[in-house]
């Protein structure tokens, strides 16, 4: 009987529901100092281990399937089989974003379910290293996480923080290699383009948007978040008006930095940010261009272009080519560096943990994961899985590899899956 018949029977002829209400029963029971609640406790644990006892004396790899059994539905199951058909290996990384993928603000007040952070400790203890990868800052990610997950496992030496999308990795456990500042590594005029956009970005701000935004503490990219509730209709107001705010400032700084920069045409480079100088129509022109939900945004803010793409010069364009302008609609609006990306940070951080051979699941919900996504189906390295509120290139990127779409707050089904296509790989 194969494996597929077995998994069949087991479902077909087991209260697999039963086992699984136990299972988490046992092992997201609160901690407690009444007698009478651990008498429970203890009682759920005698019949979840007869249960399982029950299924392991039936089957050959009876061990096995009780434990299948007893953390996931029949479909997450036969998903892994599927999984396992089609790839022949078991994940040895997780490379997960955290922000409306491990924890969702519509359906879990913003913090990460107590399911998904202890089956991340479950498929952690089973020797499978966790990469971190946001755009968030480095403190606010080790913070949370060590909440979350504890100091031993955020410590282990097999846990790591890709932060800023990409632009720092910290590894805890490996000596000089804890951190890696890879900023460090971009060209001076690349880092001189940043530092000149992060020095006037408040000050240079005109007065109102200055109280209804704040620059997050990053330690390279630079990220407007607003005053307001993520979400809300004034934080999309003030997102909106500061995207634009940001794209003309990164103009002139990268007019400002270009060697040559009185040959280019440029009457005021000096210009506030308000003003209408070439410097800002050709940034606006090109991230116009680049992205249709910042064009959509230029178009409302009545900040449309007056000049097309192929009018910038090839100096200007080509640093453009470089630096990436995200908008996260009422959340950011931030600038990065297109060499240093979130595929980069993890590549550096798999590299630390010493993953020769990596074959990860990766989850996200944003274009920054889409590329982490598409650098580990162009490399055999691993799988990819999003909300069904991610971006819709995201979700055409899912749909048309391992389908694997879960519901908001519900990453924990994921892992589920991931579990058992690690248990079928050592069947």
């Amino acid at each position: 009987m194969d494996r597929y018949d077995l998994l069949y029977r087991l479902y077909e002829e087991y209260e697999t529901d039963t086992l699984r209400d136990l299972q988490n029963f046992v092992d997201l029971f609160p901690p407690v100092d009444s007698r009478v609640a651990l008498e429970y406790w203890q009682d759920a644990s005698d019949e979840l281990d007869g249960r399982k006892r029950e299924i392991a004396q039936s089957f050959a790899a009876g061990e096995t399937m009780a434990e299948i059994a007893a953390r996931a539905t029949r479909e997450q199951t036969f998903s892994a089989l599927d999984l396992h058909s089609k790839y022949g290996r078991s994940v040895n990384a997780l490379v997960l974003d955290v922000d409306e993928t491990l924890r969702s603000a519509g359906r879990t007040d913003n913090e990460i379910p107590r399911e998904t952070l202890h089956l991340l400790t479950e498929l952690h203890e089973t020797g499978i290293p966790i990469v971190i990868c946001t755009g968030q800052t480095l403190e606010n990610v080790k913070g949370f996480m060590i909440q979350g997950l504890g100091t031993e496992l955020v410590h282990s030496g097999s846990f790591s923080i890709v932060y800023e999308a990409g632009t720092g990795v910290f590894t805890p456990g490996h000596g000089s290699d804890t951190k890696r500042l890879l900023y460090e590594t971009l060209d001076e005029e690349i880092q001189e383009v940043f530092s000149l956009v992060r020095s006037r970005v408040l000050t240079a701000a005109p007065a109102e948007l200055r109280r209804s935004l704040h620059l997050q503490g990053n330690e390279f990219n630079v990220t407007l978040k607003p005053n307001f509730d993520v979400g809300s209709d004034a934080a999309e107001e003030v997102i909106d008006e500061g995207l634009v705010y940001l794209i003309d400032l990164l103009g002139q700084a990268v007019v400002e930095t270009v060697e040559g920069v009185e040959n280019v045409g440029i009457e005021a480079r000096d210009a506030p940010a308000d003003s209408s100088g070439r410097s800002i129509d050709w940034a606006r022109a090109y991230y116009a261009a680049a992205d249709p939900e910042i064009d959509a945004v230029l178009a409302e803010q009545d900040a449309t272009p007056d000049c097309d793409v192929e009018r910038i010069p090839t100096e200007i364009r080509s640093r453009f080519d470089r630096i990436d302008v995200a908008y996260y609609h009422a959340d950011a609006a931030e600038i990065g560096s297109l060499d240093l990306d979130k595929p980069t940070g993890v590549q550096s951080a798999l590299d630390v943990l010493d993953i020769d051979d990596p074959f990860c699941l990766v989850m996200g919900d944003s274009k920054s994961d889409l590329r982490i996504m598409e650098w580990a189906e162009a490399s055999d390295a691993g799988l990819a899985a999003a909300p069904e509120h991610a971006s819709e290139s995201v979700l055409e990127h899912v749909r048309s590899t391992d389908e694997l779409i879960y519901d908001p707050g519900d990453a924990g089904s994921i892992l589920r899956i991931i579990s058992v296509l690690n248990q079928l790989s050592e069947w």
